[in-house]
């Protein structure tokens, strides 16, 4: 998408500091981090929001997931822990329509969240 930050990011439109990448997927710094550890993972192929995912994008997303719990383990986060987080559609706070899973860490969380 031509508008879209992240694909931007991605196709190194846009500079960032890329901390994952393989055929599938980009894990970058977030902008405006909420956390000492806050990194966004996203896949290469756009998909504005979870309700856009189709059966065939199931690995996709579990892939996502696969590589931000890795990443945390890279990161020592594992032992106090971190969160997950998908927002889906303006309410959940989307505020970039490309899927994305936040990975935060490195401080204790507070819930319920927002």
């Amino acid at each position: 998408m031509k508008e879209c930050i992240f694909c931007k990011i991605i196709q190194r439109e846009i500079p960032s500091t890329i901390v994952f990448e393989n055929e599938n997927l980009v894990g970058f710094n977030d902008i405006n981090p909420v956390a000492p550890q806050h990194v966004l993972f996203v896949p290469k192929k756009h998909l504005e929001k979870i309700h856009d995912m189709s059966k065939d994008d199931s690995l996709l997303i579990g892939e996502l997931v696969y590589h931000a719990k890795e990443y945390a383990r890279k990161i020592n986060l594992t032992e106090n822990g971190y969160r997950l987080v998908f927002n889906t559609g303006r309410d959940a706070g989307q505020d970039v329509f490309h899927i994305h899973l936040h990975l935060i860490g490195g401080r204790i969380m507070t819930w319920p969240p927002g």
